[in-house]
């Protein structure tokens, strides 16, 4: 799944669908740059056998739209854009994940 990082794995299978929606909040990329993305934000390195399927299960939930666009010189990409269903979802989970972070870290701020 994710490589090379210091947080337990188990935590980034939770937030990973919220972070690849919000990643997708500031415009179409594809899936390479998603992955970048998250690495530079501190998650660690998102596995394609990790990113894809995931992507492909938003895609069939309505919150992600995909297009294949000519590359410059190259291959094309596949681009991912967030949808109005994927922006909403986003709003939400991103409210009830604040919550939630917030109840735990009162539980932990003692300790």
């Amino acid at each position: 799944m994710v490589s090379e990082s210091r947080w337990p794995s188990e935590w980034l299978r939770g937030v990973l669908e919220l972070c690849v929606l919000g990643v997708l909040a500031d415009g179409p990329t594809y899936g390479y740059a998603i992955a970048q993305r998250l690495e530079e934000a501190g998650l660690g390195v998102v596995k394609g056998g990790t990113l894809y399927p995931l992507l492909a299960r938003l895609e069939a939930d309505g919150f992600v739209e995909s297009s294949w666009q000519a590359g410059d010189g190259g291959p094309g990409r596949k681009y991912f854009s967030l949808t109005r269903t994927g922006a909403a979802r986003l709003r939400e989970r991103a409210g009830l994940w604040r919550g939630f972070t917030h109840l735990t870290h009162g539980l932990l701020e003692t300790r």
